[in-house]
């Protein structure tokens, strides 16, 4: 398996994630890391990160994990939370492993941090493995 040609693919084909300037750093089979740093217009009225930002960075990481299985995957359960706010200008980095494996289904922890270290938000996702290989 061409781990770095899965995660050139998932950062070139994945239109969301470029919009909010998400990147996919490093990628194996139920581990992926993702980043991003945090733009005003990611700010929501309070002045801080939108959690829809820290939920598209877990997320995408977690997806990335599962597409280093060689298939394409979708979310269909998640828990989350979060635990404190970033600022503009943070870079955040969400780290994704397998908790769980199967042949349909499986559970991926996420946590977000920030580059101190400080934990922002963490969640617990499930995906299950469609029959796709991943490519164009």
């Amino acid at each position: 398996m061409d781990y770095e040609q899965i995660r050139a693919f998932r950062n070139e084909h994945n239109r969301f994630g470029k919009r909010l300037g998400i990147y996919v750093e490093e990628l194996g089979p139920g581990y992926a890391r993702a980043v991003k740093t945090v733009e005003k217009e990611d700010l929501n009225p309070l002045l801080v990160p939108h959690g829809g930002v820290y939920f598209a960075l877990a997320d995408t990481a977690c997806g990335s994990a599962m597409a280093a299985y060689g298939t394409m995957a979708v979310t269909v359960n998640c828990s989350f939370s979060f635990l404190k706010s970033a600022r503009a200008g943070d870079r955040l980095t969400a780290e994704a492993r397998a908790l769980q494996g199967g042949r349909s289904i499986c559970v991926l922890e996420a946590r977000v941090t920030g580059e101190a270290g400080e934990l922002f938000a963490v969640g617990t996702f499930t995906f299950r493995r469609l029959e796709k290989p991943i490519g164009p």
